[in-house]
Parts: C-alpha cells; structure tokens; sequence
C-alpha cells in the first residue's frame, strides 16, 4: 500500500471514529445553561420591570431579590460542590431542575413582597445546585484536554439563553408575565431528567486513554501527566486559588449588576431612554457577541497562556462599563454589547479552565464551590447595592464607574495566578533548596 493510501486510510478512520462522549456533555451541559441561567440571568432584568410595572416597588426591593437569591447559592456553593463529587452531576442536575421548576410555578403566582422573595430564593436555589457546577464538573471530568474549549461550550449554553429575552418580552406583552414564568418552569420539569441522564455519565479509563490516545494522533500534547488533583484543603492553600477567587469576584461585581439593571437602564429616561422593543434588540447582540466570543477564547485558552490573555480580557470588560455609562442611543449601547460580549465572554472559560488545569479533576467541584463563595459574594451585593444607589441618585452612572474600577484591579490580581506546585513537589523543591544552602561554605 502506497503512503498516499496509508495516509487516507487513516484520515478515513479518524472521520468515521464516533464523537467523543465528553463533547455531548458539553453540549448537555450548555442545554443546562441555556435553561437554568435564562430566567435567574439574563431575562432577571425584564421580569423586574414587569414586577415594577404590575406592583410600583422600590428600585431596592424589587433587583434585591437577585441579591437575596444568589445568597443561597453563595452560603451553599462549597455544600453543592461537595454534593457533586460525592453523589454526582446528573443526581445534582435533577434534583436542582425539580426545584427551579416549582419555583418558577411558585413565582408565577406571587402576591407581595414575602412571597416575591421567597419563589426567587427557591429557584435560584434549584437552578445553583443544579447547574452551573455539576455541568462544569461534568466536563472537567471528561475533558484531558481541549478543557477551556468544552467549558466555553457550556458557558455559551447562558449567552444563548440571552436571546430567549424578545420572546419573554413578547410573551409578556402578550399574555402577561404570570402565563410566561409558568410556561418557563413547565418547561423545566420536562427536560430536567433528560438533561441530568447525559450529564450523569461518568468517563471510565478507557474512555479517558481513548482521548489520550486521538489528541497524541491529532499532535496535541496531553496535559495528564502534569496534573495532580489537588484536595480542596491543599488548593486552599496556594496563591493561585485565592487570585482567581479575587479576581473572578472582581468581575462578576459588574456581571450580577448587568444581569439585574440592564434592562432598566436602557429603558431609564435618566439612562440610554430607548423603548421596550429598542432595548430588547440589544440584548442579542451581547448574546451573540458573548457565544462567539466564548468559543473563540476556549479554542485560543487551550493553546495559549490563559494568563496573558485574561488581563486584556477584563481591561475590555471595564471599557465597556464606560461607554455604557455614556451611551444616549441605540447604537452606543450596541457598541457596549459588543465589546461587554468580547471581554466577558471569553474571559469566562479561560477562569474556569485555569481552575481544572490547576488543581485537578477529582475534588474539581468542592473547589469550585469553595472558590465560587467570593465569587458569588460580589454577585449577590451588587443588585441590591446598585437599587439602593439609583433610589437615591437616580442615576446608575457612577455605579458603572465604580464597576469599571473593580474590572481593572481584577486584570492584575490574575496576575499573581501562576501554576501551583504539588504538595510533594513543592518539598522536594525546598529540600534541593536547603541542601544546596547547607553545601554553601560559611562566611
């Protein structure tokens, strides 16, 4: 056989060999996103307006039901990492799906400020256990390498859900907001079991070595023998762990605030003033600017050094804070979705991505959660902060100044994220070290 024919057959067996089960995760896992991050996330702010229009509640009471929903997830974000790697993604996913479903029902028929509350702790709840960490701890697993690529994938999963908002908008203007949130967790108790059956998948080591061995043909080096999986008391005890806690809680000051106020400040008549319709067409472009976005960083991160790249990421992100601060049209607030999707969506799975390189597959979700608590502090303040700060000032300007600052502290806090050492090579390190010194002739 000629090489010319060697070469095809070759190329023939790589087409025809079956898809990696670990991508499917990923792309379960971005279903996951797409469902649990839609109503909590991005169409947060257009369910406010529609409780503001209905009720005529504080700016305060009614975005700092976000920063009472995240509390749960902030408390209980180590519990669910741990629940995760101790009983499984896909018992998490449906467990969480369950909850989130009834409430979303819950919402839906909600009377007055207790009960407001009390639905959006349950599904924010729901939809924090049943996630965001089982997916990414799903993925982790499975993913050797191409990690940041796959995580972007489920990351993506919550910019898609970005473009359900004109639909809810329309749902709403149609039917009302009570109809649409009942739909939404109707919806949610269907596809809770199907997505929690893939992401339950658990890699064997054949399956792992099968990826070894299709990245070595595909030239890619693997990454597993450089990984140790750091226990969670061990991971907090480096230097990287808590610099990309600080940072990624940094950034997400301005991602909770955004979620929360966006809408609302593009439809502000002491913000951009645009109507409904107008502000609801912005929202697609952050969401497809965020999706390509966290594609393209996953597919650069897996080839590049994350920690060079994420400081102009966030640098980006800070921008983008400015001009929406100043934007007064339709087309500058299109000009801050496009550059708050770049910065925002690809730094995101380069964080997460760094997470698993770092420490490891084993414990990757008890240190996720551990990790996730500063993050998620940052998340649960600022909705109620930025309310409280526009109740008085009737203005979010200078709160966007202020969250632009916190983005540039976060692009040098990276910076102190290099890899850490395994405990064990970290004392032979120090025992070559002080064998060297005691070689050294006295003065």
């Amino acid at each position: 056989m000629s090489i010319f024919h060697q070469r095809l057959a070759a190329v023939r067996a790589r087409t025809t060999r079956r898809v990696y089960f670990g991508w499917w995760v990923s792309i379960a896992g971005a279903f996951n996103m797409l469902v649990s991050s839609g109503p909590t996330f991005q169409a947060s702010s257009v369910l406010f307006k529609a409780i503001e229009d209905e009720f005529g509640w504080s700016r305060a009471l009614i975005s700092g039901v976000a920063s009472f929903g995240r509390f749960g997830g902030a408390m209980l974000g180590p519990v669910e990492g741990w629940l995760t790697d101790r009983f499984g993604s896909g018992k998490m996913v449906l467990l969480g799906f369950i909850l989130g479903g009834i409430g979303l029902m819950m919402f839906s028929q909600i009377q007055g400020p207790l009960q407001y509350y009390f639905a959006f702790f349950t599904l924010s709840l729901g939809f924090s256990m049943g996630g965001f960490t089982p997916s990414m701890t799903a993925v982790n697993a499975w993913m050797v390498n191409n990690r940041a690529s796959a995580m972007s994938i489920v990351i993506g999963g919550s910019s898609i859900a970005g473009l359900l908002v004109p639909p809810i908008v329309w749902g709403i203007s149609a039917y009302g907001w009570r109809p649409t949130v009942l739909v939404i967790g109707i919806i949610t108790l269907l596809v809770g079991p199907i997505v929690a059956r893939v992401i339950g998948k658990r890699p064997t080591p054949e399956q792992l070595a099968d990826q070894i061995q299709s990245d070595a043909e595909s030239g890619h080096r693997t990454r597993l023998s450089r990984l140790y999986d750091f226990t969670p008391s061990e991971a907090l005890k480096t230097r990287a762990f808590w610099s990309i806690s600080m940072t990624h809680m940094l950034v997400n000051l301005s991602t909770g605030a955004i979620s929360a106020h966006l809408f609302l400040h593009l439809t502000d008549s002491n913000g951009v003033n645009l109507d409904d319709a107008a502000a609801s067409g912005v929202v697609p472009i952050l969401v497809v600017t965020a999706f390509v976005s966290q594609l393209a960083g996953g597919f650069v991160g897996d080839r590049t050094n994350k920690r060079v790249l994420v400081p102009f990421l966030l640098i980006l992100q800070a921008a983008s804070l400015v001009i929406l601060a100043l934007a007064d049209s339709f087309a500058i607030a299109a000009v801050f979705a496009v550059v708050w999707g770049v910065g925002f969506g690809a730094r995101t799975p380069l964080l997460h991505a760094m997470r698993g390189e770092y420490f490891g597959r084993r414990h990757f979700g008890t240190i996720l959660g551990l990790s996730s608590f500063p993050m998620s502090i940052g998340m649960m303040a600022t909705p109620f902060v930025m309310g409280l700060v526009h109740d008085i000032q009737d203005t979010y300007v200078w709160s966007l100044y202020v969250l632009s600052g916190a983005c540039v502290v976060a692009s040098v806090t990276i910076l102190f994220a290099t890899r850490p050492m395994s405990p064990g090579l970290r004392r032979r390190v120090e025992a070559r070290a002080a064998r060297r010194r005691a070689k050294r002739p006295a003065v």
